[in-house]
């Protein structure tokens, strides 16, 4: 009796751990779905917490979306049918608006305008909207810097309330710009933003066309909802960079993929497929938000649209590129 009652108490002490099991499996599988295309309308306002970007449950999502070129030079994709086409048709969850700092400065009354208009389009059709100073040619963000704390000031406050919007405050300092040179900016603008928007995600970009991340986690900034920026255009950057990445992850830096190509580091060259396989399966590993560059029919590889392409008109496949059609079905999931 005594050998038949333990064989019982075994058999439902094995029972209890697979159903242990189970619901661990359940949960864990539950928490990844959560990864993917969060909606503001639903998921609300982002925020961050260690190395994760969190809905208002608290639950992690990755975005998945797409980064425009240059607005001034390429307004014509800047109207809302073709924002409603990548929303509703491509399933995207993200746009980032390319907000180029040296031609803003140029004619800030016209960019502006044009800004605010993509960042209306893309609340409108339930996506969120990264705002981008995008800095270039002017390497160093202290070089406009007080442009820029007025143009957050600006657009922070007009948005307070929206759970949509994340600032981007430097592109790719890039040159001679050192992490202190960029520390010190961002401890300028950030508080400009919080004062009207406390709790939004703010992206920082790194040095070295936002490269080199090691140097922001040797010295983060003391700030609460900050993300770190990693660009890769996959024919050039590769597993030396994937490592930075794997590293800044390890030390607990939050980072934010705002521009990666399928191209070569200039934007032209030719599109390594196999190379960027690699490159989105890490970030969906890692559970890392990206935008793809870029919305334009420019005549170069990382462009989606073909040179023909008017973005008045309903988006057929014959209008995307190879590379076009290969990002899109990225956002889609169907890689």
């Amino acid at each position: 009796m005594k050998r038949i009652i333990r064989f019982f108490s075994m058999l439902l002490l094995t029972a209890v751990l697979l159903g242990s099991l189970y619901v661990k499996t359940t949960c864990y599988a539950s928490q990844s779905e959560t990864l993917a295309k969060p909606r503001p309308s639903v998921n609300g306002k982002l925020s961050v917490n260690g190395t994760k970007l969190l809905d208002k449950y608290g639950k992690p999502v990755m975005l998945r979306g797409l980064s425009t070129h240059g607005l001034s030079w390429f307004p014509g994709f800047i109207n809302e049918d073709f924002f409603r086409q990548l929303s509703s048709d491509w399933d995207c969850d993200l746009i980032r608006l390319a907000m180029y700092s040296a031609e803003y400065t140029r004619n800030p009354s016209e960019n502006l305008t044009l800004l605010l208009k993509g960042i209306d389009y893309a609340i409108a059709n339930d996506m969120y909207v990264i705002v981008d100073w995008h800095i270039l040619e002017d390497y160093d963000p202290n070089m406009h810097k007080n442009e820029a704390l007025a143009f957050f000031d600006l657009v922070s406050s007009r948005y307070k309330d929206s759970p949509n919007i994340i600032y981007e405050i430097c592109n790719e300092p890039n040159g001679s710009t050192s992490w202190s040179d960029i520390y010190n900016y961002a401890n300028e603008v950030v508080p400009v933003i919080r004062k009207n928007s406390p709790d939004s995600v703010i992206l920082v970009g790194t040095p070295f066309y936002s490269q080199k991340l090691l140097d922001a986690a040797d010295r983060p900034l003391a700030y609460d909802n900050i993300m770190y920026v990693l660009h890769f255009y996959v024919s050039t950057h590769r597993k030396d960079l994937q490592d930075v990445l794997t590293e800044a992850l390890n030390r607990g830096l939050p980072v934010f993929v705002s521009e990666c190509g399928i191209s070569e580091a200039s934007g032209s060259g030719y599109a390594d497929f196999e190379s960027a396989a690699v490159w989105f399966r890490l970030l969906e590993d890692k559970g890392i938000s990206f935008a793809v560059w870029n919305l334009s029919n420019k005549a170069e590889t990382s462009a989606l649209f073909t040179t023909s392409y008017a973005p008045s008109r309903t988006i057929n496949d014959g209008d995307l590129t190879s590379v076009g059609l290969w990002v899109r079905d990225l956002i889609k999931k169907r890689n």
